[in-house]
C-alpha cells in the first residue's frame, strides 16, 4: 500500500482552512494509504515559541487530528521531536541540499521579510527538515496546498541527488496530492489573502476552539462586496470575497463551486451568511465538542502521541540505517 506522510505546525489555534485544507482530507485518505500524521513541533520553533504555549498547542493540534476523525490506532499520529532520525537525517540532506536551491524558497522570503540576516539558520534550513520528514519514511504521496508544492519539488530534487551522488535507489519520487475543493481557504477580511492564524486580527478566520456565537458573528462580520450572489462560477471572477465564502460553504457541505452558484445564485450575502453560519456551526460542533473532552486529559493526548512515535520509530529506524550505512558512517 502507498504510504502518506503530512504534517501541521503546532503554532497557534488551527482554524477552518487547517480543517478544510488538509485535515479532512486525511481522514478519507485513511482507507487507502498507509497514513502517517505528524505534529512538526521542530519546525514551529523556527520562530520563537513560548515554550509552555508550544506545549499546549503540540496537545491541541492532536486533539482536533483526532476529533476531526484520524485514528491513531490505524494510523501513525505523533510529534516530531520524539523521533530523532528527523533531525539527524535533516543534516544529511543540509549536506546533499543546495544553498541555490534555499534561496529561491518563496516561504523562506516571506517569512524572512526585509531582516533576512536575522533570521534562524532553521528557518532557511527549513525545507531540508521538511524533505527528511517525508523520506524518513519513504512516504510516497503528501497532500500539500498550492504553498507547499515548492517545497515538495526541493524533497524530489534533494532525493534525486541523494540516489545519484551515492548510486543508491534509496528514497522514491514522492508525488503531491492536491485537493481542489476548499483547498485555500481564504481570510475573511480579505478575499485576496489566505486564512492564516498568524494574522493579528482574529475576525481573519474562524479558529476551530470558537464557539458557536463567534462563528457566527464572525461570518456575518466577513467582508462581501454589494452585488447579489452570481449563478455561475464565471460570475466569480474579480469577486475575492464572493468566491471565498461560497467555496467555504462549497467544502463545508462537500458540493461543488458549481451546484453552490446554481443554489444560491442571485440570493443576498445576508441570507447566504446565515446559512453559511449554521452549516459551520453544524459541521464543526461535534469536532469540537471531542476535541475538548480530548484537552481535558491532556495524559490521554500524551500516551496517543507516545505510542505514536514509538511506531514511527520502527518504520523510520531501519530506513535510516540504510541511510547512514551508504553515507559511510560506522555504526555499532
Amino acid at each position: 500500500m502507498d504510504r502518506i506522510f503530512s504534517g501541521v505546525q503546532p503554532t497557534g489555534n488551527l482554524h477552518l482552512g487547517n480543517y478544510l485544507g488538509a485535515i479532512r482530507n486525511w481522514v478519507r485518505l485513511q482507507n487507502d494509504y498507509e497514513c502517517i500524521f505528524c505534529v512538526v513541533d521542530m519546525h514551529a520553533i523556527t520562530l520563537w515559541q513560548d515554550p509552555k504555549e508550544l506545549s499546549a498547542h503540540i496537545r491541541e493540534v492532536a486533539a482536533a487530528f483526532i476529533a476531526a476523525g484520524i485514528d491513531p490506532e490505524k494510523h501513525i499520529l505523533f510529534n516530531q521531536s520524539q523521533v530523532p532520525g528527523h533531525a539527524q537525517l535533516a543534516w544529511v540532506f543540509n549536506c546533499v541540499a543546495r544553498m541555490g536551491w534555499l534561496n529561491r524558497m518563496t516561504q523562506f522570503k516571506e517569512k524572512a521579510g526585509k531582516h533576512r540576516e536575522n533570521a534562524s539558520v532553521g528557518l532557511f534550513a527549513y525545507p531540508n527538515l521538511m524533505a527528511a520528514d517525508i523520506l524518513l519514511y519513504k512516504a510516497t504521496h503528501v497532500p500539500v496546498g498550492e504553498d507547499q508544492k515548492q517545497h515538495l519539488e526541493l524533497t524530489r530534487d534533494i532525493a534525486q541527488k541523494f540516489n545519484h551522488d551515492f548510486g543508491a535507489e534509496v528514497f522514491p519520487e514522492v508525488e503531491p496530492l492536491i485537493f481542489d475543493t476548499a483547498a485555500r481557504v481564504m481570510s475573511l477580511r480579505d478575499g485576496t489573502k489566505k486564512m492564516s492564524k498568524s494574522d493579528t486580527s482574529d475576525m481573519t478566520r474562524i479558529n476551530m476552539t470558537d464557539d458557536a456565537d463567534t462563528i457566527v458573528r464572525k461570518i456575518r462580520k466577513a467582508k462581501t462586496d454589494p452585488e447579489p450572489l452570481p449563478a455561475t462560477f464565471d460570475g466569480l471572477e474579480n469577486r475575492p470575497e464572493a468566491a471565498n465564502l461560497m467555496g467555504i460553504y462549497a467544502g463545508l457541505s462537500d458540493k461543488t463551486i458549481d451546484e453552490v452558484c446554481a443554489q444560491y445564485g442571485g440570493a443576498q450575502f445576508s441570507t447566504f451568511k446565515q446559512e453559511l453560519a449554521d452549516l459551520a456551526v453544524s459541521v464543526l460542533d461535534p469536532i469540537q465538542s471531542r476535541m475538548r473532552e480530548l484537552m481535558a486529559d491532556p495524559s490521554q493526548i500524551d500516551s496517543i502521541l507516545r505510542r505514536g512515535a514509538e511506531r514511527a520509530r520502527t518504520v523510520a529506524d531501519p530506513i535510516l540505517k540504510e541511510v547512514y550505512d551508504i553515507v559511510g558512517f560506522v555504526r555499532p
